[in-house]
């Protein structure tokens, strides 16, 4: 049973959990987000994706109208999007990066060159909300992407050195693990906190939030355990 952040007739906003997939895959037969979401509030339209390994606040359009008009507002940067993340590494306080994002292969993303026709740009505002000195040590940031290409905030993070602790793509290799040795976490310890946008029907200042998971609390509860943390 998924959660439910926000629901009216134009629009569902669920909590989507780590692992699941928004829509099927290439050839695969295991089950998405869209199908269970159908399941529970009939026919839905897709209006944004998140990774498997990204949890958060995921918005439905429940009409075609809808979904129209909440495309235009994406694509226009109306849609305000918040996102937490555990780096490796100490960045900066504050910083944005802006790099091009371009394809690469296997359903990966890279860094895109000044001479590469393929590339589109991308901009991420991060800020650093808490620090973990470790041994390894780990930040707490938070994410604002003003744009939204694929794998952005996972790219633009390890373009920036602080990539994301556990991410088979673009983090650490090996993965960083705990004084204990053992993972620090099973699955991107990313997370769409928020969305704040305006409602495509009423008009109305709306903003939805999803609570922070259980394994990534764990996470950070872990981190702040650990000796030097300031």
């Amino acid at each position: 049973m998924l959660t439910v952040l926000h629901v009216d007739a134009a629009l569902l906003a669920i909590d989507k959990p780590a692992g699941l997939l928004v829509i099927p895959g290439r050839g695969s037969p295991e089950p998405t987000v869209l199908d269970a979401a159908q399941a529970q509030h009939g026919r839905l339209w897709v209006v944004h994706r998140l990774d498997r390994g990204t949890s958060g606040v995921l918005l439905f359009a429940r009409d075609a109208a809808t979904h129209a008009a909440l495309n235009a507002a994406f694509d226009s940067r109306r849609v305000n999007k918040r996102y937490l993340a555990v780096v490796a590494g100490e960045p900066p306080d504050e910083q944005r990066i802006d790099v091009p994002i371009a394809a690469a292969r296997r359903g990966r993303m890279r860094a895109g060159r000044p001479d590469d026709a393929g590339a589109k740009s991308a901009a991420t505002f991060v800020r650093v909300l808490e620090r973990f000195a470790g041994p390894p040590a780990m930040t707490l940031v938070e994410c604002f992407p003003e744009t939204g290409r694929t794998h952005q905030i996972r790219v633009h993070l390890m373009v920036a050195g602080t990539p994301l602790v556990s991410d088979a793509d673009y983090g650490p290799r090996p993965a960083l693990v705990g004084p204990d040795g053992r993972p620090l976490i099973e699955r991107t310890p990313l997370h769409a906190a928020s969305l704040a946008l305006e409602h495509p029907t009423t008009g109305a200042s709306l903003r939805v939030e999803a609570p922070l998971p259980a394994d990534i609390a764990a996470l950070l509860e872990r981190a702040r355990r650990w000796p030097g943390v300031r």
